[in-house]
């Protein structure tokens, strides 16, 4: 066995320690001034994300508030069962209106919302000249102001048979309705993972077959919410109907080949009047159509959930 000698490690001396020791509290300082900083910085982010949510929710909160305020001490058993009394007189109810305004819209949801749909499912299967020229058709639609549809409507429907009409109304928030429709649709198609569509195909499932069952059922939330979206718009709208229904009518009508009230045209005319009792009957009106695009709201999230509780 040979003599192996082993030389303790060389000891550091005091200069070194110090220099180590120095290098470990600037690197400790200036760690804490960049973990300060980006504190700091991520702080004021927040608030200013808090700020701009709020700067955003502030008239949407105004706006309700002031309504309900003035619009709650319309609402009674009365004004949603008689129909308007003559101006000034107080005592009046909407019930027409309410009755117009639904089956205005019901008709213009059954004639937009298919079609939209079957355009979207177009748009997402086909691609070429055709289908870029519907999109940008549908992107156009969509900024055009109401007052041209409501004037396109009556120059297709109301002049040529001289006769105002529910369906003619429905017909203009149709139009309105369709580009929201197309685009809302087409979006939450492009949703559903392709690689579940490809493998259907793959199995030998039909296209309409695939389209049925997994695109469209797939995509029910944001078809939901797209023609949500959509009869949100066409509920509100006030000039389409002015020029297509007369939409101040005092008559209870159900035939959507006359002339119906409704309820955006009563707030126009109410909310315009010099006396007390009509400007309260257009108060009451928007609170009524607040609460109505709340329920559809509701009522939608309600369904698609629903729907899709299958598919979960």
């Amino acid at each position: 066995m040979s003599d192996v000698t082993f030389e303790p490690p060389l000891a550091l001396d005091d200069e070194a320690l110090a220099r180590a020791a120095q290098r470990r509290a600037l690197i400790r300082a200036r760690s804490g001034r960049s973990l300060t900083r980006r504190r700091v910085g991520g702080r004021i982010a927040v608030g200013v994300c808090v700020l701009a949510v709020a700067v955003s929710l502030a008239p949407l909160v105004a706006l309700v508030l002031y309504t309900v305020s003035r619009g709650i001490e319309a609402l009674s058993v009365a004004f949603f069962t008689h129909n308007p009394t003559p101006a000034g007189i107080p005592g009046g109810g909407v019930a027409n209106a309410i009755v117009g305004s639904v089956v205005i819209v019901g008709l213009a949801t059954v004639m937009a919302v298919p079609a939209g749909v079957v355009t979207a499912l177009f748009l997402l299967e086909r691609r070429g000249a055709i289908a870029g020229g519907v999109r940008f058709t549908a992107d156009v639609l969509t900024g055009i102001p109401s007052i041209a549809i409501g004037i396109f409507a009556y120059t297709v429907l109301v002049a040529p048979l001289s006769h105002f009409s529910a369906l003619a109304g429905s017909f203009a928030l149709a139009v309105l309705m369709l580009p929201i429709v197309i685009r809302a649709s087409e979006a939450a198609m492009a949703a559903v993972p392709v690689p579940e569509r490809e493998a259907a195909l793959a199995l030998g499932v039909r296209r309409g077959r695939v389209a049925r069952s997994i695109v469209l059922r797939g995509a029910v939330p944001g078809l939901v919410t797209g023609n949500l979206l959509a009869v949100a718009r066409a509920v509100g709208e006030t000039a389409p109907l002015l020029f297509t229904t007369i939409g101040t009518s005092q008559l209870f009508n159900l035939n959507p080949t006359q002339p119906t009230a409704a309820i955006p045209p009563l707030i126009f005319a109410d909310g315009t009047s010099p006396f007390p009792a009509d400007q309260t009957t257009a108060w009451g009106a928007a609170l009524v159509l607040l609460l109505f695009v709340l329920l559809l709201s509701v009522v939608a999230r309600v369904v698609a959930g629903f729907v899709t509780r299958p598919t979960r």
